[in-house]
């Protein structure tokens, strides 16, 4: 039943999407087709996105209200307590959104390795194949001299790895009162995606770092829309002894 379903359903329409985009956009090229294909998902899935968007620009100014009533109810560390409780539950973010957009692009990720795996040999490609669908003989495999099916690429996963390092080095200039788990997060998780990247085929890597291009892009141009132009004061925090 399951498995019906994830053919009929996921799989098949994924597979003939990706070979009607080989056809016609991509002009035979699967690299492109790849990257097509992923800014078709992001485009579909651009509402919650956006959505995301506006609840990390939330997050952000919950974090500044934060130091702010630190510092303001430092003499009393029960009161700011509540009231950073209270700060929190009017400002609460709900992060389905996000969530559900990861949960789709793993999905697609999932659906793409078995493509490549399984999918794009000749007599499989056939009975797959939707009837408006064209037969592009053999899949050119190769992206600008990289073999897409190939695994231990280290090229294109170490770039994603070192992408992942800046968005978090990024990330980690805005806060304050760094821990050392956030070390460990700053150098374990990049290297712990480029080890799991690079025993996939390389067509992963093309997937995971077009969707983090088509984020970048998103949150250029959207996020500045959700900041709040009236920031509170985030004055260091000064302990009273």
């Amino acid at each position: 039943m399951f498995t019906d379903f994830w053919t009929t359903y996921l799989y098949e329409p994924v597979f003939n999407f990706l070979i009607w985009i080989y056809n016609n956009w991509a002009h035979g090229n699967m690299g492109w087709a790849v990257v097509y294909l992923t800014i078709a998902l992001r485009v579909l899935i651009l509402p919650l996105t956006i959505i995301g968007e506006r609840n990390t620009a939330k997050n952000e100014e919950v974090e500044a209200e934060i130091l702010k009533l630190a510092k303001e109810f430092h003499y009393d560390k029960v009161q700011q307590k509540q009231e950073i409780r209270k700060r929190l539950k009017q400002r609460r973010v709900q992060p389905w959104a996000k969530a559900l957009s990861l949960a789709i692009q793993a999905l697609v990720f999932i659906l793409l390795y078995q493509v490549f795996i399984n999918g794009i040999t000749g007599v499989r490609m056939l009975r797959t194949l939707y009837p408006f669908v064209d037969f592009p003989g053999e899949i050119n495999r190769y992206f600008y001299g990289f073999n897409l099916k190939a695994t231990h690429d280290v090229m294109w996963s170490g770039i994603v790895g070192i992408w992942l390092a800046l968005e978090i080095y990024v990330g980690f200039r805005k806060r304050r009162g760094l821990h050392r788990g956030d070390l460990f997060y700053f150098i374990f998780f990049p290297l712990g995606v480029f080890f799991f990247l690079w025993v996939l085929p390389m067509v992963k890597s093309l997937f995971v770092l077009t969707s983090m291009a088509f984020s970048l892009a998103v949150h250029v141009m959207v996020h500045p829309f959700f900041v709040s132009k009236k920031k509170p004061d985030e004055a260091p925090i000064v302990s009273k002894k």
